[in-house]
């Protein structure tokens, strides 16, 4: 069969011709400018970034590998991390949020949503699947992963992955050890085998092995080497090692430095223009410091890809109506009640401050009460049109509700005290965190080519004057920079100034005060916490994050978040970080591991999470066979309410100068009174340790300790022994 067309391979795939060798018979027949235009995004660089500062982030899908006289429909990204960035789509709670309810099963769904709002919008490539672990809570971009440990995360991150592609392409970033903002243009991360493999990459293999169609390189470099162009990471690691078929793309404009060497490391487009590739590859091949078989490599695994999940992609797309669907703001919600931690809930006046009635006259005090924080201004933003605060929703759950903006603190705590109860809303917004866009390398912008390509820039430009409209909301106008806030990391952990005394004067004012934290990680809260009786982590909750807290705060929904990371007490439990470092070491402790190595106790331990019920754990035993370890327990529900619990599973290895690893957990609902058994499986090879010597896993043997949990550090944990 010849193969001249992408449909031409794709009747060869459906016929039995491997992908692969389909796909290098369509590059074979490809022209030289062809396949190079396949190396980099479509969009010209200052077209394009003009397009950008115009909001173009939030307009249209960005382009790449499209060729027209052969079919090739090429790539059409968007982000997508808490809703399609893309138009006026649906605005999820943040990942970090969604970590928080444990429930895979409930991400895959968040996932389904936003793959078919992506392609109803046009794109068919999404950068949602953020995975890099929470190495430190003051990370800027804390926001859009799902917590710390590396376990959860890949869980977490191989669910959104499979709800996504039932409708698009999903693309897991940033590869790899990236979780420092306003150093990433910069930072070199230096880390040994171990903890790399051990701690930075797992949940990233956990994702390759779910079947993701591409890996987005990370801007700052590990080990001396850029990301964008690291062989070890890119080739040695991901394809070597994992035998990862996709293919992968540079994180956006300063993503590679040197066309080159970027290609023969395995890096396959560079995002989103035509910008050092474009000025650069052509002359090195011609020079031969580039390999004309490289770029045969690499347009064959976008190729490829694309013949992959051309069922997919050839699908109709869902209509238009499915952006902002009923259905879709349901599941928010659903997902801001799941994704609520109670924190804190101690009894008043003989019966818990948590939850109240209807009929409760409910002071609302703070500036974030009635403000849209819906998280992030960068390249996670979504522009949903129908936002609706803490305010919001407890009017609709209420009946008697009252709103001060804590501005004057002595006029809000009168208020207070003229309530049964007080709800405190304190926290950070996009300024305070987020996607750090502001001064950064000044070499960096020597890479942008003198002019654009006349040809390149008139089809752009045509292009972008056909789109559909895209409605700016109201509260884009107060951001510089084309709608995108500045963020970066996080100068403090604990709450500004003015809202730890408006805590104060309200408790003082209000025995029955509860705080809700709006943030997107840890918040050190020592100073104030034992002033109030209640505390909930409510996060930036999407747009259905009023009514999510009120389903919580009335006892609709049960509370049974989780937290994905640990709070500290203090800021120096923790290990370093840097936010301006040049270079910076990361080993294998962070978080519950740091914690534990250092005998520090944490203010609230990883995976603790209250109910408005209380469970008990009986019944545990442990199996193995088939390389499977099954762990089992009862789970007892001690209360007068239906609710959930998330049992978790941490081994303690037979070496001891490993840490323990969290390597399973399972959401369980239990009635009233009742209860319910739970298996979790554990693969043997979970349990495997990095051999530095061999450059490879050293398999599981010995006795392993399993403790069945309801957080990191239980001490009424039920352990069980399993000889392998």
């Amino acid at each position: 069969m010849t193969i001249a067309t992408f449909d031409d391979a794709s009747r060869a795939v459906s016929a039995g011709t491997h992908v692969t060798d389909a796909a290098r018979a369509l590059v074979a027949a490809m022209t030289v400018d062809e396949r190079l235009w396949c190396l980099d995004g479509d969009a010209p660089t200052w077209a394009g970034l003009g397009f950008l500062a115009r909001n173009g982030y939030h307009k249209a899908p960005f382009l790449a590998a499209q060729v027209e006289r052969i079919g090739l429909g090429g790539v059409a990204f968007s982000d997508g991390p808490r809703g399609a960035v893309v138009g006026n789509a649906t605005c999820f709670p943040v990942p970090m949020a969604r970590g928080a309810t444990w429930d895979p099963e409930l991400e895959e769904r968040v996932g389904d949503a936003i793959g078919r709002e992506l392609r109803a919008l046009g794109a068919n490539l999404t950068g949602a699947v953020c995975v890099n672990v929470l190495r430190h809570p003051a990370w800027g971009r804390a926001q859009e992963t799902y917590g710390e440990d590396p376990h959860h995360v890949g869980e977490m991150g191989a669910a959104l992955t499979r709800g996504l592609q039932r409708s698009v392409l999903a693309c897991v970033k940033h590869f790899a050890c990236n979780s420092m903002e306003n150093a990433r243009f910069s930072v070199d991360i230096e880390v040994d085998e171990v903890a790399l493999h051990e701690v930075y990459l797992p949940h990233f293999k956990r994702i390759v092995d779910e079947g993701v169609a591409s890996v987005m390189s990370a801007y700052n470099a590990v080990n001396g080497e850029w990301c964008g162009q690291s062989k070890a990471l890119l080739t040695e690691v991901l394809r070597d090692e994992w035998g990862f078929e996709g293919f992968v793309i540079s994180d956006w404009i300063f993503g590679l430095r040197d066309a080159a060497t970027s290609l023969s490391a395995g890096l396959d487009i560079e995002m989103p223009y035509r910008m050092v590739r474009a000025q650069h590859l052509r002359e090195a091949l011609e020079c031969g410091d580039a390999s004309w078989a490289d770029v045969d490599a690499a347009v064959e695994r976008v190729v490829a890809t694309l013949l992959r999940f051309d069922d997919v992609l050839s699908a109709p797309a869902p209509s238009i109506e499915v952006v902002g669907a009923p259905q879709h703001r349901a599941l928010a919600r659903e997902v801001a009640s799941r994704s609520v931690i109670l924190l804190r809930n101690e009894v008043v006046d003989g019966s818990p401050v948590l939850p109240f009635d209807r009929a409760t006259r409910v002071a609302v005090v703070g500036r974030l009460a009635d403000r849209v924080n819906i998280g992030d201004g960068g390249s996670s933003d979504v522009w949903d049109l129908e936002c609706r605060t803490v305010i919001d929703g407890l009017r609709d759950r209420a009946d008697h509700v009252v709103h001060d903006d804590g501005s004057d603190i002595d006029r809000a705590a009168a208020v207070a005290a003229s309530a049964d109860v007080a709800v405190v809303v304190v926290g950070y917004t996009y300024v305070d965190e987020g996607e750090y866009i502001g001064e950064t390398d000044p070499s960096l912008p020597a890479m942008f080519p003198p002019g654009d390509e006349p040809h390149v820039a008139d089809l752009f430009q045509a292009a972008i004057s056909e789109l559909p409209p895209t409605i700016t909301p109201d509260r884009i106008a107060e951001r510089p920079r084309g709608g995108f806030g500045i963020g970066g990391d996080r100068i403090s952990l604990r709450l500004p100034d003015a809202d730890v005394a408006l805590i104060r004067a309200v408790a003082a004012a209000n025995p029955r005060t509860i705080v809700a934290i709006q943030a997107g990680s840890a918040v050190v809260c020592s100073e104030w916490i034992d002033t109030v009786p209640a505390v909930v982590q409510a996060w930036y909750g999407g747009c259905e994050a009023g009514p999510g807290l009120a389903d919580v705060l009335l006892g609709v929904m049960n509370p049974s978040a989780r937290l994905p990371f640990s709070v500290p007490v203090d800021e120096a439990d923790l290990p370093a970080f840097e936010r301006h470092a040049t270079t910076f070491r990361y080993d294998r402790w962070h978080g519950w591991w740091h914690l534990a190595r250092q005998g520090r106790k944490a203010a609230f331990p990883f995976g603790f999470g209250l109910s408005y019920t209380t469970f008990a754990l009986d019944g545990v035993e442990a199996s193995l066979a088939h390389d499977v370890v099954v762990v089992r327990a009862t789970v007892r529900n001690m209360g007068e309410r239906h609710g959930a619990d998330v049992v978790q599973i941490y081994a303690e290895l037979p070496d001891r100068d490993a840490p323990a690893r969290l390597v399973g957990f399972a959401r369980v609902e239990v009635a009233a009174h009742s209860a319910a058994t739970v298996a979790v499986t554990v693969p043997v090879d979970r349990l495997a340790t990095r051999d530095a010597e061999q450059h490879a896993w050293r398999p599981a043997v010995g006795v392993h300790r399993f403790a069945v949990a309801r957080f990191a550090g239980d001490p009424d944990a039920l352990t069980v022994n399993v000889a392998i």
